[in-house]
């Protein structure tokens, strides 16, 4: 299966060499590059990619603000959108997510990285920079909440909160299981569990309510995880 992408950046050079690496890749297809955010916005509406990649600063419409629009809390039927961008900067990494981003590069993280990112984003999953993931959400958590946390529809499970809290220190589904010394099936089962008790859409979504509503402390977090995934 091809995954098809829709690269933004108003830069020519990064934008050239974005779609070069991912078009490397002998599963993953360019359908389409823009300039701005808000051609990227149309482009992403018209195509249907499975994955965007977009620069955060980009002129008419910035890559958060286009994120939202595809990706937001008010979006039917979201896109995946990974942010990349040069700016090593914790609220931009925070507003990325808050408006519905499945990962966050920097622009030196490689090619590797990229690729990983846009294929956890095309399965569901998120990917987080490794310089980022270690000091993010903890930090923001509790200095950054744009709105009050949600509360669970019904009340979480014991296996469910061990699930979680796991999953925030971003652990892999079979890290997970070796660690509960559960099943594979069953730690998915307890994440769309949750993502059903919370009415979260991913894994980014789950890990930072666990963070906002202090289930994970900053100290339990293991240095250079990157991935939920």
């Amino acid at each position: 299966m091809t995954i098809r992408v829709v690269v933004a950046d108003d830069q020519e050079i990064v934008r050239t060499g974005l779609s070069m690496i991912l078009g490397a890749q002998p599963d993953i297809e360019v359908v389409g590059e823009a300039t701005d955010g808000r051609r990227a916005v149309e482009l992403a509406r018209r195509l249907r990619p499975d994955v965007c990649l977009f620069d955060i600063r980009m002129p008419g419409l910035d890559g958060i603000e286009a994120t939202r629009s595809l990706a937001g809390p008010a979006v039917a039927d979201p896109l995946a959108v990974v942010v990349i961008t040069t700016f090593d900067l914790d609220e931009y990494v925070y507003a990325a997510l808050r408006a519905g981003a499945r990962g966050f590069l920097l622009k030196n993280s490689g090619a590797a990285l990229l690729s990983q990112a846009v294929h956890a984003a095309a399965s569901g999953d998120a990917l987080i920079a490794p310089s980022i993931t270690a000091r993010l959400l903890g930090a923001f958590a509790r200095t950054g909440r744009a709105t009050p946390s949600v509360h669970p529809v019904e009340a979480l499970t014991y296996r469910e909160e061990q699930v979680l809290a796991t999953l925030a220190l971003g652990r892999t589904n079979s890290e997970i299981a070796d660690e509960l010394r559960i099943s594979l099936s069953t730690v998915k089962s307890h994440i769309a569990s949750l993502m059903a008790k919370l009415g979260a859409r991913n894994r980014v979504e789950l890990a930072m309510w666990a963070y906002e509503t202090d289930r994970v402390q900053p100290a339990d977090r293991p240095p250079n995880r990157r991935t939920f995934g």
